[in-house]
């Protein structure tokens, strides 16, 4: 039986001939869609249904009938042409990614390579991953990629030179990067450099509008600041932290001699000596030499010694013991030289040490808090007393100065000590008036600070028990004799990086590095307890 069309619509041609697409395209039938499309009545087997066109296909086939404002569009053909170019530009449309251009990296760059070193001190995988980052920071600000190849090779061999170990030279790398990084153009404030997009606070984001002109603040009574321990209050505090008088026996603090006034004793086990009271050993290199009554060498022989300590590193295979300062092996011949042996003979002449006395206070004071720091030269005697410096709690130096010893000085040990022959050329005070002075400044129950305290008290000959020893408050964790070194313990603990000066330590940097490790620690026990 043949198909009817469908029935006259009461719509306007554009509408009619619309809702007839429309039906097609619904799936009611493919006969509906070539008799409004060509004005046919062809069998339905003849032509080939179209799939359902998507949402979007509707849109641009109403569009399409909605050109004429007359009527439906003379010509079916156009109507098929118009409306099929229309269906396959909404489904079939390819959008092609635009290319974005990428700045130079480290990838498109030629990196130069740490060479090897066995043995190193620092792993070679360890400074090239730092010698990366630096590249890619001064690529940031310099001029060309040659320019920053060169400075952050310079910055890493810097930051290699001046790291005695690993976890130094982890530091040194880690402040130098952050340098770097404060070098680079600063870019568009308040905007994200991955995004674009404007930060915002958490004060606003909880706050509204209002957040950015509102401060607030959470009050504890019952928590005292631990930024307010100060005074009397940072007195008290310090003294959970004293060393016992058990801790100042094995740690060789000097003590009163129970028989001769002016003598001190020494509890820990004493050096062996030599017989001959003209033989002595060199404290640098071991080798026994003679000297004379006035203490000067006999023979003029050089001391080859290594300045380092020694330390065990991981290599192939197991464990080896090398020197710090030149990596080579424990029994090795001394990398440095100098043209004479030395002795320290501070234990072996324990006379001519004053004490702290008590001291009446009033009751809104405290008797104080100080860190001290001494240099030592060698001399004739052996190592003597030639600067002194005393910080307060604010890291204020109140006394610094240079001391010319009693006897003839044979080496400054300017590499440890920063003293030189110009600093003792015009200095006049003696041993006696740092002792004077000190005694007026501290009583004997003074706090005073310090790493390894005993070997200044030692030099200062002066003899007092309220001690906070950092390499105690720090120990080593394979205990006694071994100690942790101040440049070690400001590293970890504070990030900072001192002692790298090539002319020698500094007596006040030192005596404020005891102070600020020393109120850290209490600070970070504070928390802890509140």
């Amino acid at each position: 039986m043949p198909l009817r069309s469908p029935s006259p619509s009461p719509w306007p041609g554009p509408l009619h001939a619309e809702m007839h697409v429309l039906l097609a395209l619904s799936g009611r039938g493919c006969l509906v869609l070539r008799h409004v499309v060509m004005g046919s009545h062809s069998p339905c087997a003849h032509t080939p249904c179209a799939p359902p066109a998507p949402t979007g296909a509707k849109r641009t086939l109403a569009a399409s009938g909605s050109q004429s404002s007359n009527g439906p569009e003379p010509g079916g053909q156009q109507l098929k042409t118009r409306t099929l170019s229309g269906m396959a530009s909404k489904t079939t449309t390819t959008i092609i990614p635009k290319r974005i251009a990428h700045s130079p990296s480290l990838q498109s760059l030629k990196k130069p390579i740490i060479p090897k070193e066995f043995g190193g001190k620092v792993p070679t995988v360890i400074r090239q991953r730092y010698l990366n980052l630096f590249i890619e920071e001064c690529l940031k600000f310099c001029t060309s990629n040659q320019e920053a190849i060169e400075k952050a090779l310079n910055e890493e061999k810097v930051a290699y030179d001046r790291s005695p170990s690993k976890n130094i030279y982890l530091n040194v790398a880690v402040n130098t990067l952050k340098k770097l990084r404060g070098l680079a153009p600063s870019a568009v404030p308040g905007l994200s450099k991955t995004s674009g997009r404007r930060v915002v606070s958490h004060e606003v984001v909880l706050g509204g509008r209002l957040a950015a002109k509102t401060s607030f603040s959470l009050s504890r009574p019952s928590s005292p600041r631990v930024e307010d321990l100060k005074g009397a209050a940072l007195y008290s505090r310090l003294r959970e932290y004293l060393l016992t008088q058990d801790q100042l026996k094995e740690n060789g603090y000097p003590f009163p001699h129970p028989e001769r006034p002016g003598g001190a004793i020494i509890f820990t086990a004493e050096e062996k000596r030599p017989k001959d009271s003209s033989c002595r050993t060199c404290c640098r290199c071991g080798t026994e030499y003679l000297v004379s009554s006035s203490g000067r060498c006999i023979r003029d022989e050089e001391c080859y010694y290594h300045w380092g300590r020694l330390r065990r590193n991981r290599v192939a295979g197991g464990w080896e013991t090398q020197y710090m300062c030149c990596s080579a092996a424990a029994g090795s011949v001394g990398c440095q030289v100098a043209k004479q042996h030395v002795q320290d003979g501070r234990k072996e002449r324990l006379e001519g040490f004053v004490k702290t006395f008590e001291k009446e206070l009033s009751g809104d004071t405290h008797p104080g808090i100080y860190a001290l720091d001494c240099e030592m030269s060698y001399t004739t005697y052996g190592l003597e007393l030639t600067r002194v410096t005393v910080v307060d709690t604010d890291v204020h130096v109140v006394y610094d100065t240079f001391v010319k010893p009693d006897n003839e000085i044979v080496d400054y040990n300017t590499r440890f000590s920063g003293v030189t022959e110009a600093d003792l050329a015009d200095t006049s005070v003696t041993l006696r008036d740092v002792q004077a002075v000190l005694l007026s400044m501290f009583s004997a129950d003074t706090i005073l600070i310090g790493h390894s305290l005993e070997s200044d008290l030692l030099a200062l000959k002066v003899i007092h028990s309220t001690v906070v020893d950092t390499s105690v408050l720090f120990p080593h964790r394979l205990g006694l004799p071994y100690k942790r070194s101040l440049r070690n313990l400001m590293a970890d603990y504070l990030r900072q990086i001192i002692q790298d000066n090539v002319d020698g330590h500094s007596s006040s940097e030192d005596a404020g590095a005891c102070m600020h490790l020393v109120i850290w620690k209490v600070r970070e026990d504070a928390k802890t307890k509140r």
